[in-house]
């Protein structure tokens, strides 16, 4: 039972790529193209942790946490040069 759902979760973050892959291509904006690759780079490291878990290999879930931090760290440069047009120090 578990398995069925965690391969159900698996099928359904992937279409969500696909659809946040459209938007990030098609975004009328730039915060619109940003907010669709944030997402989809979160949803990828949902993905590894589920695939974790299917694959009952939890070293994946250490490639995972590091992912969610780099990218937290890339929100906050790409807000920051959006709102002033530069990283600065």
């Amino acid at each position: 039972m578990i398995w069925e759902c965690v391969l159900a979760a698996i099928v359904a973050y992937s279409i969500s790529i696909a659809l946040y892959t459209v938007r990030a291509l098609r975004g009328p904006t730039i915060g619109d193209q940003v907010l669709a690759i944030d997402a989809i780079s979160y949803v990828a490291a949902v993905l590894i942790i589920l695939f974790s878990v299917y694959f009952k290999e939890p070293i994946l879930t250490v490639v995972a946490i590091p992912l969610a931090l780099w990218i937290y760290a890339l929100d906050i440069y790409v807000a920051k040069y959006l709102e002033r047009g530069d990283l600065g120090a």
